[in-house]
């Protein structure tokens, strides 16, 4: 019986030393996970987020949303833009206020889908990277750096539009041809710098303040939000946005539509002559048609934003893991 007790104790030893090591391994492997670095690429089973299926998404959401906006809102853009373009008293036409649109949204469909094709894969890796508490400085910084990539797109379409607006050119054809011809290629970018100012902080705070406004409301109410409360949201981060970042906007337009004339010789020139003729009141020139289109317009891009997002996450293919929606907010 003493060499069967025996030998029934080894194996139950060879059994207990093979689990130990097996939980040890296991633990191994889990801390040398913790341990990649932020951007590796896992090939295992728990893979980070699909980083060119969320390029993709976020081109095609973003493409949508920025061309029904641009259409739905176009009147009310142009208003703004001659109310801040008149310089003193002038009077405000009234007439032709879809002048420039179709060029616009050559300009408008793929900015957005940039915009939003670079800022939601940014936001995903940062929130992955940045503590928990940190999450507005990802929304910030993935904001600016998506405002940075679709400014290339936005700033000739701007420049354009807002001339044709103005009654400077009738064509978007013809405008490219005239003010490249008397400007050179630059004009095209007439106003960058006072357009980096403007955007950068807009998009940087519209964005990080409807991501954590959204945050905020999913925590209250433990649930996913629906398309009218993103709405909601959307137009009151937009509307807020907006209203701050005016003065910056006027100093963009008149930059913008000064054409070859050179009435100001850069974004301090600006403001100093804006401020010494017609007061510092008129830094807030269009203010009520700004506050209303980016309200309205933030509604409606952040309501077809999610929407088309939910649509795409809902058609993907089963083998790829879903990110959860607190990870990507």
């Amino acid at each position: 019986m003493g060499p069967i007790t025996l030998s029934a104790d080894v194996k139950s030893s060879s059994v207990s030393v093979a689990s130990s090591d097996a939980c040890n391994k296991k633990m191994r492997n889990s801390m040398l996970e913790r341990r990649k670095p932020f951007a590796s690429v896992s090939t295992g089973e728990e893979k980070p987020f699909d980083f060119f299926r969320t390029l993709f998404e976020g081109f095609i959401a973003g493409g949508t949303a920025g061309v029904v906006v641009e259409t739905a809102l176009y009147p009310i853009d142009t208003i703004k833009t001659r109310l801040q373009a008149a310089r003193g008293g002038g009077k405000i036409n009234f007439q032709g206020l879809y002048s420039g649109l179709a060029g616009n949204l050559a300009g408008v469909l793929p900015a957005s889908a940039l915009f939003v094709g670079v800022y939601e894969p940014t936001k995903q890796k940062l929130l992955k990277l940045f503590p928990e508490n940190l999450s507005a400085a990802a929304h910030l910084t993935a904001g600016a750096v998506g405002g940075m990539a679709a400014s290339l797109i936005r700033v000739p379409t701007e420049v354009i539009k807002q001339r044709m607006q103005t009654g400077q050119f009738t064509s978007a054809p013809d405008a490219v041809r005239l003010i490249v011809s008397k400007e050179g290629f630059k004009g095209l970018y007439a106003g960058y710098g006072s357009f980096l100012l403007r955007d950068l902080p807009f998009d940087a705070l519209q964005f990080c303040i409807y991501e954590q406004l959204r945050i905020g409301y999913k925590a209250a109410a433990q649930r996913d939000l629906n398309d009218p409360e993103n709405a909601i949201i959307g137009a009151f981060a937009g509307a807020l946005t907006g209203a701050i970042t005016t003065p910056l906007d006027v100093i963009k337009t008149r930059l913008m539509v000064q054409g070859s004339a050179n009435q100001y010789k850069g974004i301090f020139d600006c403001v100093q002559t804006i401020v010494r003729e017609e007061g510092p009141p008129a830094l807030l020139k269009g203010i009520g048609p700004r506050v209303l289109w980016i309200g309205i317009g933030g509604s409606i891009f952040f309501g077809v934003l999610e929407s088309t997002k939910r649509f795409l996450a809902q058609r993907r293919p089963t083998t790829l893991p879903q990110n959860s929606d607190a990870k990507q907010d």
